[in-house]
């Protein structure tokens, strides 16, 4: 073989060799890790969201693994630590973790907007929100979005005064206003939604904040793009498939659409810096 020969099949080895390379870190992972944000108990976010994951992984050819914390300081932390492929989130720890994590929105609940409510007793004798000045309120954690940062922010332009008490999640605020151990507290209509029969028919909604971007569905940067796309498409089809419309139903959910990282700039507009001393931008 003359020379010219030789150096074409060592080119031709080194760009299959290369090939062979790029296929290699393109290659999709076993499965995804889908973290959901912990409003309510693990036990009873897994009876809901694991049948969608299910639903998914057959739609997709991905399997997809449900995942959570114990509470949302422990999510947070994960969040923080890039532990989720995929994130179910709230809009403020979306634009906190998009910062620093690098996780990008692809979709998100479909309704007209996310909202925080104050709920009290059915049986209360408050019927207006100013009469809970000087009242300790119970709210799920710091970070909650809705039920703890937007509702005490517009509690405070409202000049209502009132000491904070976080109780770990969603329901532990109804279990707690409708047993009596705190007047009112902060969550949002989705959770209050998903409550057990006999405690949310002890509960009635006082008051409603403004409404804001709601949560988002996000992609760790290691995700592949077209992982992402196959989740994106089946998402947007739930509401459209009998089964899948009924799986969103179970989360109280109308459907996902599309979402963009621009979407989010309401929730960066607030300025809020709760979690600035667990991240550094």
């Amino acid at each position: 073989m003359n020379r010219g020969a030789t150096i074409f099949v060592l080119l031709f080895l080194c760009f299959i060799w290369s090939g062979n390379g790029l296929a290699a870190t393109q290659q999709e992972p076993a499965k995804l890790v889908f973290g959901v944000v912990p409003q309510q108990p693990a036990t009873k976010l897994a009876r809901h969201w694991t049948p969608v994951l299910q639903w998914l992984s057959r739609q997709t050819g991905i399997q997809i693994e449900f995942a959570t914390a114990q509470d949302i300081p422990t999510f947070e932390h994960r969040l923080a630590a890039g532990q989720y492929d995929i994130a179910f989130m709230n809009p403020y720890h979306y634009t906190v973790f998009h910062e620093t994590t690098g996780y990008r929105a692809f979709a998100r609940e479909k309704h007209t907007g996310l909202r925080g409510i104050v709920v009290v007793r059915k049986d209360s004798k408050y019927t207006d929100v100013a009469q809970l000045a000087g009242e300790t309120l119970a709210f799920p954690s710091p970070a909650a979005f809705a039920a703890s940062i937007v509702t005490q922010a517009e509690l405070r332009q409202q000049h209502v005064p009132f000491t904070p008490e976080y109780v770990a999640s969603h329901d532990s605020v109804y279990r707690a206003v409708a047993m009596g151990i705190f007047p009112a507290g902060g969550g949002v209509e989705r959770t209050l939604n998903n409550m057990e029969p006999a405690v949310r028919a002890q509960l009635r909604v006082l008051w409603q904040t403004k409404a804001y971007t709601s949560h988002a569905l996000a992609a760790h940067p290691r995700v592949l793009s077209q992982m992402v796309t196959r989740l994106q498409k089946s998402l947007l089809k739930m509401e459209f498939d009998t089964e899948g419309a009924s799986l969103l139903q179970a989360l109280d959910l109308k459907g996902i659409v599309r979402v963009s990282d621009k979407d989010y700039q309401d929730i960066r507009d607030l300025n809020i810096h709760v979690l600035d001393q667990l991240v550094k931008y």
